[in-house]
């Protein structure tokens, strides 16, 4: 990994990592199908913006941003159906986090979209 310290890398890392421990609590408990899709989404948002690092221009880190808000956005919805679910562990922490990180993910956005009109 880089040196230098950067919010969003560093967001998306912890929170791939903590998916990764509730998809493995998921798979305990038999929710293989829950498991699956939130760990391709909930993983998959700081494989994006991995890639974003190293863009071939601002649009094209602006398009991979944004992918990785998709699946954050994803992410939000696998996570709010386990909460509502009867019989699904939830965990509040992840919610927050994945929530926490579209605010970046959309402030970045926003921002580079600006520097290149």
């Amino acid at each position: 990994m880089n040196d230098k310290p950067n919010l969003i890398v560093d967001l998306t890392f912890k929170f791939a990592l903590n998916i990764i421990e509730f998809t493995e609590e998921l798979e305990s408990r038999r929710k293989f199908n829950m498991a699956n899709q939130l760990f391709k989404c909930g993983t998959s948002i700081g494989a994006n913006i991995r890639e974003a690092q190293g863009a071939e221009s601002k649009t094209d880190f602006v398009h991979k941003c944004k992918i990785a808000y998709k699946e954050a956005e994803e992410s939000e919805y696998w996570l709010q159906l386990c909460q509502f679910s009867k019989n699904y562990p939830f965990e509040e922490a992840l919610l927050i986090e994945v929530e926490n990180i579209k605010k970046v993910l959309g402030k970045i956005i926003s921002t580079s979209k600006n520097k290149t009109s």
